[in-house]
């Protein structure tokens, strides 16, 4: 299949080729929330925790003696039941990440973009450079493209004029190639694509 490459400006700059085994799939929504899921899991950090029974201060002596009270038999105060006693079952320190085989991460990505190209939502760009660090000046242009929830993905190398103009506008993401992912895809409303990104997922995926 074949799109029209935009300038920053929104002039025209010719056509690419997109490889229909990465852009032109059914997207499966099963695959993208598992890769989602997964990508999820990987970022939480864990550190949740809770005091159980054997770290609360409190007296660990029984509270009144087993028999001849009436009331039920019970030994420490530290125990889940009493007001200031630990929590029972409650989170501890762990890793929530999980195992996906890589052929499922792959296949996620190429879903993922292919689900932006069914929806209409891929622009590419010829080049993503900024002649000088300016906010104003590119959300002026992205207003132009008519870009208000992007992400933007450039080559190898960001631009730093680009990357410094861009980190300052709301709902706008700009990765290099290597960061591409299928979670930051699938939030933003708009993929804006650099030719040298299209490039590199052509040879990723070759």
């Amino acid at each position: 299949m074949e799109l029209n490459v935009k300038t920053l400006e929104g002039k025209d700059a010719g056509k690419v080729s997109l490889s229909d085994e990465i852009f032109g799939l059914e997207p499966r929504e099963d695959i993208l929330a598992r890769v989602i899921r997964w990508q999820l899991a990987k970022k939480q950090q864990g550190t949740h925790k809770a005091k159980g029974r054997a770290e609360v201060s409190r007296t660990g002596a029984k509270m009144y003696k087993q028999k001849g009270t009436g009331r039920a038999r019970h030994h420490s105060a530290r125990a889940p039941q009493f007001r200031g006693g630990g929590k029972a079952h409650g989170p501890v320190v762990r890793s929530h990440e999980h195992d996906l085989p890589k052929k499922v991460r792959a296949l996620g990505l190429r879903h993922a973009l292919s689900a932006k190209i069914k929806a209409d939502d891929v622009i590419v760009i010829d080049n993503l450079v900024a002649a000088e660090a300016k906010t104003k000046a590119l959300a002026s242009a992205f207003e132009t493209l008519g870009l208000t929830n992007a992400l933007f993905i450039g080559g190898a190398e960001l631009d730093g004029n680009f990357k410094l103009a861009a980190q300052n506008i709301p709902n706008i993401d700009v990765l290099p190639i290597q960061g591409i992912n299928v979670y930051d895809i699938v939030r933003r409303g708009k993929l804006v694509l650099s030719k040298a990104a299209v490039e590199a997922l052509e040879e990723r995926f070759k």
